[in-house]
C-alpha cells in the first residue's frame, strides 16, 4: 500500500515554517526542502515527530512532484 496522493498534497513539515514535504519513495521518506529534515515512513505511515527526523540525503529535496506544482 502506498501513501495516499491526497495526503501528499496537504502534508507539511511540523516545524514552524510548515513547508510542503516532498515524497522520496527510494528512501521511504518525506523530505522538507526548507529545513532539510527527512521524516521516515513506516508501514505506509509518516512519522512526523521532529525529534525522530533525520537530515535528508543530498539531492532528495527535489523530485518530479515539485515540478508538478
Amino acid at each position: 500500500m502506498a501513501l495516499d496522493p491526497q495526503l501528499l498534497e496537504i502534508i507539511t513539515c511540523p516545524d514552524r515554517h510548515r513547508a510542503p514535504l516532498v515524497h522520496d519513495p527510494a528512501t521511504a521518506t518525506l523530505n522538507c526542502p526548507e529545513c532539510g529534515r527527512a521524516f521516515r515512513i513506516e508501514d505506509d505511515i509518516p512519522v512526523m515527530l521532529l525529534d525522530e527526523a533525520r537530515t535528508a540525503p543530498a539531492g532528495s529535496h527535489h523530485t518530479d512532484q515539485e515540478e508538478d506544482r
